[in-house]
């Protein structure tokens, strides 16, 4: 897609339009909208610029570094920015906009990524006035987004990424401009039923036919391939003889709302820390000399 530049209100921080694609400028109190003057079309936007980058932590060595002291938990942190991408109905999005809303995630859903603009979490975005960004653009989706649009829309404005039901491959340029900052969650125990293809139903399926009796829910680190970036946490749930997919999936999802939450809130407190292993660990808030 041959791109232009649009200035945004309130901000210089130029966003990409669509050659002979006509477009109009408006604003909120929060953040500046560009959009097609197309109502059905799902509208670039830009938030104000507030200098923000994915410095996690009140002296991170470089961008995504986690480096903290227990004197540094008692400071004050930042309201962190997040992104979630979701491709269904969202109820992991749902669940973890509801804990920003309640105080539970010191941080704010700013955007919803979706590859599907007619899904449950794009339905639920628009009806809480939350921005909504297609991406990635393919052919029946000509207003998507490419991935160095994403870049350059999303990269000086958003903390954290959240995959939440995000069924598309995270493109390289994304995970290099937010390296460490992008987490998804998964409906089991990574490594196992993890991977290309092992998504929703299709994981309680296989998770029963194998005969596990355990299964559950990992939050990890997004690199360039699905499923295989450092696990962060995890929440262990019975399989019992007589569940089906459906009420295996129900007992999961329970447990995945709960693990989210609780990450995330960690993310925004800077509470990780990477072991010289490379393995990322997570500071209780109540204990700080204690990690899970």
């Amino acid at each position: 897609m041959e791109a232009q530049s649009l200035l945004c209100l309130r901000s210089k921080f130029i966003i990409p339009s669509v050659q002979n694609r006509p477009l109009f400028v408006f604003s909120t109190p929060d953040w500046a909208f560009c959009a097609s003057n197309k109502s059905s079309e799902i509208p670039h936007f830009s938030l104000r610029s507030r200098s923000i980058h994915c410095l996690n932590s009140i002296k991170a060595e470089k961008p995504g570094d986690f480096v903290f002291n227990d004197n540094e938990l008692k400071t004050e942190v930042k309201m962190k920015k997040l992104a979630v991408f979701v491709s269904g109905g969202g109820s992991n999005f749902r669940s973890l906009h509801q804990a920003c809303l309640e105080g539970s995630i010191h941080g704010d859903v700013v955007v919803l990524v979706t590859n599907k603009g007619d899904c449950g979490g794009a339905e639920y975005a628009r009806n809480n006035g939350i921005p909504t960004l297609l991406f990635p653009k393919v052919k029946d989706q000509p207003n998507g987004l490419s991935p160095s649009e994403l870049v350059t829309v999303l990269r000086y404005e958003i903390d954290f990424i959240l995959l939440a039901g995000y069924l598309k491959l995270i493109p390289l340029e994304l995970i290099r401009a937010y390296p460490k900052c992008i987490v998804n969650i998964h409906p089991s125990l990574l490594p196992a039923f993890g991977g290309k293809g092992y998504f929703g139903m299709k994981v309680h399926r296989a998770v029963i036919a194998s005969g596990a009796r355990y299964t559950g829910a990992t939050i990890h680190f997004v690199d360039e391939n699905y499923d295989t970036g450092r696990i962060l946490a995890q929440q262990v749930v019975p399989v019992f003889a007589t569940d089906t997919a459906e009420v295996l999936a129900a007992r999961v999802l329970q447990e995945e709302h709960r693990l989210y939450v609780k990450v995330v809130a960690a993310l925004c407190e800077g509470r990780i820390k990477w072991r010289e292993d490379g393995v990322p660990i997570i500071q209780s808030k109540q204990k700080p000399n204690e990690y899970y």
